[in-house]
């Protein structure tokens, strides 16, 4: 259970009465499918948000729960496309759970609400996707009551898609009294909340990827909290620039508005006082040099908590991948509390060989950066128990 001062509290699923109950789950199937076989059919070919949801999933067919699942796939613009149908979803859901899942050929109207109805304790229910209608992602009013009609109670775990004011992630619980999160999101807030409110020090973090405006305000809250800061990847190159220096033959220059925002971050930094370490040699401009990963992980070493955002180089070719991958076990061997966020990173982690010696791999990109703002993700905050039941339609 997370408190949330006069916020009220957000209940977990082990604090709800789910027991022959019809749930909505909302969770976060957008999983890679592969191109259509020869008999037409496509695969997941990575299951591990599926993998990451079992948990809960398991925990409500255990305590006899009647669950109709909600999930978007990928982008369809509102209209039916059967590209992304959730049904190779559906089959892999259903080997790695051992049991049948139901897909449904619709996720709104009188024979899907059928069909949850006549739903027994234990079964599973696997709505089509959510955003074959633009409702969905509009939080459209009407559609968000067709998808609450589905069910008594509303537990959501996506949270990759909890920064989204959508329909099924904000709407639905707006109108749902009894609600809370599942068992992933727990375990997210429990790595992620002691890095805002009260993290162990040293506290360091790690920031690579490409443009530094996508992360400003995330870097400018984290700012007010870390011991020190290090840059790796492409959004190096608007450091270098912001400092005066001169970019490697062949590095693509980055935007005005990202070396304005990393001149802004340098001046902050310099305010505080604070370390702000930018890679001083390169691997042709695609990973941080051999001078560059010694110096890291020697400003590393005595670091109590890392957040770690964003692969040091292009470590998805081999040439380039020695930065994020030394790196990357040289911190793992650190008695620190160290939590990756963002996909790219955790594969990144997972590609070095070392990602069980961190303490938590973030199923979420986008929503970890914009937590660690320290506002809130609206399909958390809608959860607490003591805000005014308020659906808010946005065309955002």
């Amino acid at each position: 259970m997370t408190n949330g001062g006069n916020l009220g509290t957000i209940r977990s699923i082990r604090d709800l009465d789910i027991a022959n109950k019809t749930v909505f789950m909302r969770l976060d199937f957008n999983v890679p499918l592969s191109a259509p076989d020869d008999t037409g059919e496509r695969h997941v070919e990575d299951d591990n948000r599926i993998v990451e949801s079992l948990p809960t999933i398991k925990y409500a067919i255990e305590k006899g729960a009647k669950l109709v699942i909600g999930s978007h796939l990928g982008r369809p613009d509102g209209k039916r496309n059967p590209e992304f149908s959730m049904e190779p979803v559906a089959h892999r859901l259903a080997v790695l759970l051992g049991q049948e899942v139901t897909l449904a050929d619709d996720c709104v109207g009188e024979g899907i609400e059928l069909m949850a109805q006549s739903l027994k304790g234990g079964q599973v229910l696997l709505l089509e996707n959510l955003r074959f209608y633009p409702g969905e992602e509009g939080n459209d009013l009407e559609y968000a009551k067709q998808l609450a009609r589905l069910g008594q109670v509303y537990i959501t775990d996506a949270f990759g898609t909890a920064h989204r004011k959508h329909a099924s992630t904000y709407g639905v619980p707006s109108l749902m009294p009894v609600k809370g999160m599942g068992l992933l999101i727990e375990k997210e807030l429990k790595f992620l909340d002691p890095l805002l409110k009260n993290p162990k020090k040293p506290f360091y973090t790690i920031l690579g990827g490409a443009k530094v405006t996508d992360k400003i305000k995330t870097i400018e809250s984290l700012m007010s909290r870390v011991n020190g800061i290090v840059i790796g990847g492409a959004m190096a190159h608007a450091f270098w620039l912001a400092q005066g220096d001169t970019l490697p033959p062949g590095s693509k220059t980055p935007k005005p508005a990202d070396i304005e925002a990393a001149r802004a971050i340098m001046k902050e930094a310099k305010r505080r006082e604070m370390p702000l370490l930018v890679p001083a040699d390169t691997n042709q401009g695609f990973d941080i040099g051999p001078k560059t990963i010694e110096r890291f992980c020697d400003f590393l070493k005595d670091a109590k908590m890392i957040f770690w955002n964003g692969p040091l180089g292009w470590f998805e070719k081999p040439e380039y991948a020695q930065g994020t991958f030394e790196v990357a076990k040289f911190v793992a061997e650190l008695d620190a509390i160290k939590v990756v966020g963002g996909g790219d990173t955790v594969s990144a982690i997972k590609e070095s060989g070392v990602a069980e010696r961190f303490d938590h791999l973030s199923t979420g990109g986008g929503a970890v950066l914009e937590y660690l703002e320290g506002n809130g993700l609206p399909g958390i905050e809608i959860l607490r128990s003591a805000r005014q039941q308020l659906i808010q339609p946005t065309l955002s």
